[in-house]
């Protein structure tokens, strides 16, 4: 009994001395933080997407304070964070809401199959393997890489073979843009306005885009001179949009004989 009792004393005096060491030496090693780091910590929103090129939100935290990173840099947070971490840092800070927009309507409809892809189910892996799982080599591979980066549930694939965007959801964050081997994706103002070309195809052979999708660019050059305002250029094969010029008239849209051209205000809509 004596055994017991003395072991249980002295483990309640080695914790004890311990507790207190280990308290003395976090005292004399501290290393102070900023506490505008702390500060911008907390007001964002903590969701770690990396869409502002910092290892997570503390990254973000940590350069903020230290000024290599700008007030407006989460994505994720919008416009109101910014606003936030501005009022923190003591500048005055806007912030233009960003979504995803996908240059791609080849689906299972539009674009032809090369056949059964059985390999790794992997935009990448498809590409450096097969080159495409489409005769179309420019166009949306379909094997979801971009839905699976995808941190705030915004993309989904679509029963016709390409993804979809939730533009409720989307931030902006741009994790789709960087993880498409074929670069299809693109940032854009949510509030812009105007027409886009839904095509990345850039070939010169007219007739090779028409077998392989009805829905890709002939580069024609139709909208570029249909144009009232001369807001359109094809360039590189894609129909290059100037929005300082272009007021949605829709005249392009219409006179698309593929129906690439789209009005961006018909496609980045929000629903509840």
């Amino acid at each position: 009994m004596t055994i017991i009792i003395t072991t249980i004393i002295v483990s309640f005096l080695l914790a004890f001395l311990l507790g207190f060491l280990l308290g003395f030496f976090k005292k004399i090693f501290a290393v102070e933080v900023d506490p505008k780091v702390t500060q911008v910590r907390e007001v964002l929103p903590g969701a770690n997407c990396g869409g502002c090129g910092f290892p997570g939100c503390d990254g973000f935290a940590a350069a903020v304070a230290a000024g290599k990173a700008p007030c407006n840099g989460c994505k994720a947070g919008g416009a109101s964070v910014a606003e936030k971490v501005g009022n923190i840092m003591g500048v005055s800070v806007t912030a233009e809401k960003k979504v995803t927009l996908l240059a791609c309507q080849g689906s299972k409809l539009h674009a032809v199959q090369r056949g059964n892809y059985t390999g790794i189910q992997s935009c990448q892996a498809a590409k450096l393997s097969v080159g495409s799982t489409k005769m179309c080599t420019f166009g949306c591979i379909g094997l979801g890489d971009c839905v699976n980066v995808c941190k705030f549930d915004a993309l989904h694939m679509g029963e016709n073979g390409i993804p979809e965007v939730d533009y409720s959801k989307c931030v902006g964050c741009g994790q789709c843009v960087d993880a498409c081997p074929n670069h299809l994706y693109s940032l854009t103002a949510q509030n812009l306005k105007g027409a886009v070309a839904l095509c990345s195809n850039r070939t010169t052979n007219n007739a090779s885009v028409m077998k392989n999708c009805k829905v890709g660019c002939i580069k024609c050059k139709k909208c570029e001179r249909s144009c009232p305002e001369h807001a359109i250029v094809v360039t590189d094969g894609i129909p290059k949009v100037d929005y300082s010029k272009c007021v949605s008239c829709g005249i392009c849209v219409e006179g698309c004989p593929t129906h690439v051209l789209k009005l961006i205000q018909n496609i980045v809509t929000v629903t509840a």
